[in-house]
This record gives structure tokens, C-alpha cells and sequence, in this order.
């Protein structure tokens, strides 16, 4: 995103190559699989094909057990925590729990649903879900509709009560966010900004 001119931060100062001819080493037998034997000497740990104990492969961070990339997947687990959390502070209707603004943000993203829909996404029981919608539509932000083909089920979908909520909400929230930001140096912002679109992918998966 483009940072409006007033909260822009302001600038603070595989293949191993072996040569041919005398000398150089034989062709490594193949092992009854097809893939070149194990050499060393005896006794030693076979080497991994997969390479996924290798810190320089590519099977990311837990693959490769890098102590730079547990450090880097702590860091970004703590400071996504602490910044999710003061985010839910920034909040317009304090009545509504955070996993009540969670379902209203999921209805607005994805459409109507069902219950059990809905309990998958926020990955909680359905029980828990149903508790869940019926306090919502108490308080006028969803409705239940029959389930067009399930009589046995209903849809929920969120009202124009809720959806007005919710622009404001992203209002107050993006606010805050732009002033915090608006901290950083010039340098540090254009990282965060690249990063973004990595972390919603994450967000989404």
C-alpha cells in the first residue's frame, strides 16, 4: 500500500564438477536401488537423499534446523502475537469478543455459511460455533437463513448492521497501524511494506 504523504515515515538519517583424465576419482558404484553407494569409512552415517537435514537445502526452516531461521520463526511468532493482540484492543463495539469479530471478518471475506462451515475456519467445535452465532444474531449482525438444500441446516449471513461495523473497525485498526508504522525509517518501511503480501499469504493458509 501507498502510505498517505501525512503518516509516511520520514527518512532517520548441483551439481559438483570433477575433472576428467589421470587422477581423477572412479565412478561411484551404484547400490542394488540404483542410487550411488554410501562411501566413507566404515562405521559412518549414511548420507541423507532427501537433504533434509542439510542447513543448506531447501526444505525451509524446520527442514533445515538453522539456528538464524529458529531465531527468525521465534521472533516473527512473538511479534505477530504481540501486534495481533493490541490490534483487537482497536475495537468499536467493545461488546463483541475478539473471536466474534473474528467470524463477522470471515463472513464479510468469504460469504454466507454454515455453522459447521464457520467452525472449521476459526478451527473451533461446532458447539462452541452455534453459542457462537446465536449471540450474534441477538445482537442483529447475522441472520439465519434456511439452507437451500439441507432443510436440517441454516446459513448464516452477516446484516448491514455488521458490515458498517466492520468498515469502521478496519478504519480504527489501519489508523493505528499507519501511526505505528510511521515510526519507522524509510529503509525499514520498504521491508515491511515487501513483506506484506508473504505474511497475508501465511495468514490464509
Amino acid at each position: 500500500m501507498n502510505m498517505p504523504e501525512h503518516s509516511r515515515p520520514q527518512h532517520q538519517g548441483d551439481t559438483a564438477h570433477h575433472s576428467e583424465g589421470p587422477g581423477a576419482p572412479a565412478v561411484q558404484p551404484l547400490s542394488p536401488a540404483g542410487t550411488p553407494a554410501a562411501s566413507g569409512p566404515p562405521g559412518a552415517p549414511a548420507a541423507d537423499p532427501s537433504g533434509a537435514g542439510d542447513a543448506n537445502g531447501t526444505g525451509g526452516p524446520a527442514a533445515m534446523g538453522d539456528s538464524a531461521d529458529e531465531i527468525a520463526v521465534n521472533a516473527l511468532r512473538s511479534s505477530v502475537m504481540r501486534l495481533s493482540r493490541r490490534l483487537k484492543h482497536q475495537r468499536v463495539d467493545e461488546s463483541l469478543s475478539p473471536t466474534e469479530m473474528s467470524v463477522l471478518g470471515t463472513l464479510a471475506r468469504c460469504g454466507s455459511a454454515t455453522p459447521s462451515e464457520l467452525a472449521r475456519r476459526e478451527h473451533v467445535q461446532p458447539p462452541s460455533m452455534t453459542r457462537i452465532v446465536a449471540m450474534l444474531e441477538a445482537k442483529g449482525l447475522v441472520r439465519l437463513d434456511p439452507h437451500p438444500e439441507d432443510r436440517r441446516q441454516k446459513v448464516v449471513t452477516q446484516t448491514e448492521q455488521a458490515e458498517s461495523m466492520l468498515v469502521a473497525a478496519r478504519r480504527k485498526r489501519n489508523a493505528w497501524l499507519a501511526e505505528l508504522v510511521g515510526q519507522l525509517d524509510e529503509e525499514d518501511w520498504a521491508r515491511l511494506r515487501d513483506a506484506a503480501p508473504v505474511l497475508e499469504k501465511l495468514a490464509h493458509q
